[in-house]
């Protein structure tokens, strides 16, 4: 499409909306992530019996040296240089990615689901410790205040606002946003000032030194992790920004990241005794004067961050809703900028799941346990979609080889350090992780279950039936225009059903039988139509091939190719009825949809049965059939179907004599 061009033209104005929208979850780790190294080193110096002050150069050089090169390897490389070439007409994200690989082997779909669960589950708790933190800087000029109320307002009002849209908001992030890695950066410097010195944990020989020489090292790395977490935003938000304004702009967010690392790294070498449970580094290096500005500013930033993963978590459900990996839910369209979306059913579970878990555990603190153990998960996932890529793209085998091992050691050790916040917290992101991937994998195997038992016949073996049943006046009209959604990919084939409910259950007498078909495609913005004309004026076939980001406005795209038919002189729909004819008043349409039942005979493993079970529990609490596909439902019938026919040859019946 051209407003992708347009989107990743290199522009001053695409580097501040870049800063504003893909930024926000990385651009506020310098709030927790030296707080939460320091405190789990000192947790671990206590547990040795270490005497005296925990802090040491080695330690903090260490630590800085990690998150530096955590940055430069998994944000810089891995993401912002390779995996952003792996853009799927301009968008981005896992889904993305896996409609981009799919096709080269069906278990791609795992490392797909795994992550896009991991990735869900994990940005539940992004507007939790964000803003948390950033509130709790309050307690520096204000140490009695209240923070969970504050912040509790804060997530309920940030989740009320979505269904408004964020287009007029959405303009101030990037400035706003660049005045915060600003003030990030200006903070650091001014501490680097006075040591210098600090600017050797550059060399990655402080960190290697801390992997090696730490007893503690795996669990350090469980908090050097968090400077990272945002790195997935990089790729999913490719289709708003622009891979060349993401580029450059990474390089303006590192160095004012690095600098303000480096700016607490200073701080904490002039107060070794300080204590990371009640002292917040960060805050360390703001004048007092200007505390309260900062904690306002930082708040700001946890909100945008906030919103660019909700704004994310719509765009990846609705992804997976086309893909068919998640249940059909409402998805509406606030406003008219370009991929925004509101989904109503995740907006009020990310917003009750934020507030529970700020409940849980009450202090930002305790929330890094719980903190990126799902999203090393998405990390993971992402590295084998990325490599199957390279692969697919004929990348020399070699640097495929580097990559995956390079790639696969540093986020299997991170999963090994995050791990030790499993009883911290870290469950509980697993366990919702666990939730929606159980969603997703049920969704997508009972359909691979239904296919199984759908029959499909050859439609040219009905040919002359429904050409007769047409123009047979002894069978009332059942409608002018009479609409089928099939799901046969081919023209010569129809499911079994539809010819049973057209001839068998009730004779549907219609002037045209229509069948619509829709694939979704592996590119996200494609909408291309084909007509086939089975039985000229009697029987037509339109197959839809829409992109996974376009919404299937069945109803409205099905008229709209009715109405170029027409223009065209390809189809009469004129109404029949002679009254009717002579006014050339258009005959009427109606939709037929057929809805799957589970019948208590069918013959299915016990896995599948749970399977089953399971999808028609969720396919309750989901959308109807006629709204997920856009149609008016005065203009619908749906007759139940048994997903298999029992027929009397699968019952055994002894006659007894008389």
């Amino acid at each position: 499409m051209s407003n992708h061009k347009n989107v990743n033209a290199l522009t001053a104005g695409g580097v501040l909306v870049s800063l504003g929208i893909v930024f926000g979850d990385i651009g506020t780790s310098p709030l927790y992530t030296l707080k939460a190294i320091f405190k789990t080193a000192k947790e671990i110096a206590e547990k040795s019996g270490g005497g005296g002050s925990y802090i040491n150069p080695d330690l903090v050089l260490g630590a800085l040296s990690c998150v530096i090169w955590t940055l430069t390897l998994q944000t810089t490389i891995k993401y912002v240089m390779i995996t952003l070439r792996a853009d799927n007409k301009g968008e981005g994200g896992i889904f993305s990615l896996y409609s981009l690989v799919r096709k080269k082997a069906k278990w791609l779909v795992i490392p797909a689901i795994i992550g896009g669960a991991a990735l869900l589950a994990d940005g539940m708790i992004t507007p939790s410790i964000t803003v948390t933190s950033a509130i709790e800087g309050l307690k520096l000029k204000f140490p009695t205040v209240q923070v969970l109320p504050i912040v509790i307002t804060i997530i309920a009002l940030l989740f009320i606002i979505q269904q408004f849209g964020t287009n007029l908001v959405g303009k101030l992030f990037g400035p706003i946003m660049f005045l915060w890695f600003a003030a990030l950066g200006v903070s650091g410097l001014a501490q680097i000032i006075h040591d210098p010195s600090i600017f050797k944990a550059l060399n990655p020989y402080y960190a290697i030194h801390l992997l090696v020489t730490n007893p503690g090292a795996l669990a350090i790395l469980g908090g050097v992790f968090l400077c990272t977490t945002g790195a997935e935003a990089l790729y999913s938000d490719l289709g708003h920004c622009g891979k060349q304004n993401i580029r450059v702009s990474w390089i303006f967010v590192k160095l004012m990241l690095i600098f303000n690392y480096l700016g607490q790294g200073a701080w904490v070498l002039k107060n070794p005794n300080y204590d990371p449970h009640f002292v917040n580094p960060f805050f360390e290096l703001v004048p007092p004067g200007m505390v309260l500005f900062m904690v306002g500013l930082a708040t700001t930033a946890a909100v945008i961050a906030s919103q660019a993963m909700i704004s994310g978590s719509f765009t990846l459900i609705s992804e997976a809703v086309r893909l068919n990996l998640w249940p059909k839910v409402k998805i509406n369209y606030p406003s008219v900028q370009k991929g925004q979306l509101y989904v109503p059913s995740i907006n009020w579970l990310l917003c009750i799941g934020c507030i529970i878990i700020v409940l849980i555990f009450k202090r930002s603190d305790d929330m890094e346990g719980a903190y990126g153990l799902a999203i090393n998960l998405t990390f993971l996932m992402t590295t084998v979609l990325v490599a199957v890529y390279m692969l697919r793209k004929k990348f020399p085998k070699y640097l495929i080889v580097i990559f995956v091992v390079v790639y696969g050691a540093i986020e299997l050790a991170f999963l090994a350090g995050n791990l030790f916040k499993f009883i911290h917290g870290g469950w509980v992101t697993l366990l919702i992780g666990c939730g929606l991937l159980s969603v997703m994998w049920t969704w997508y195997n009972s359909r691979k279950i239904k296919n199984r038992f759908v029959k499909y016949v050859e439609i040219e073996d009905y040919y002359q039936i429904l050409s007769e049943l047409s123009v047979d006046e002894t069978v009332p009209k059942y409608s002018s225009q009479l609409v089928y959604l099939t799901s046969a990919n081919f023209k010569t084939e129809i499911e079994s059903k539809i010819i049973y409910s057209i001839i068998q259950k009730e004779p549907k007498r219609a002037d045209v039988y229509w069948l619509v078909h829709v694939d979704v495609m592996d590119e996200p913005y494609t909408l291309d139509y084909k007509v086939e004309f089975l039985i000229p004026g009697k029987l037509i076939r339109i197959d839809f091939r829409l992109g996974f980001r376009i919404e299937q406005r069945v109803n409205l795209l099905y008229r709209k190719v009715v109405e170029e038919l027409v223009k065209n002189g390809e189809i009469d729909i004129t109404s029949q009825y002679k009254s009717l004819n002579k006014h050339k008043i258009a005959g009427d349409f109606r939709f037929v949809l057929l809805e799957k039942h589970l019948s208590k005979f069918t013959k299915l493993s016990f896995y599948e049965r749970q399977i089953m079970d399971y999808y028609f529990l969720l396919k309750k609490m989901s959308l109807s059939e006629e709204r997920s596909f856009g149609l008016d439902s005065s203009y619908v019938d749906v007759e139940k179907v048994p997903l298999i026919f029992v027929t009397p040859d699968d019952i055994e019946l002894n006659r007894l004599p008389v």
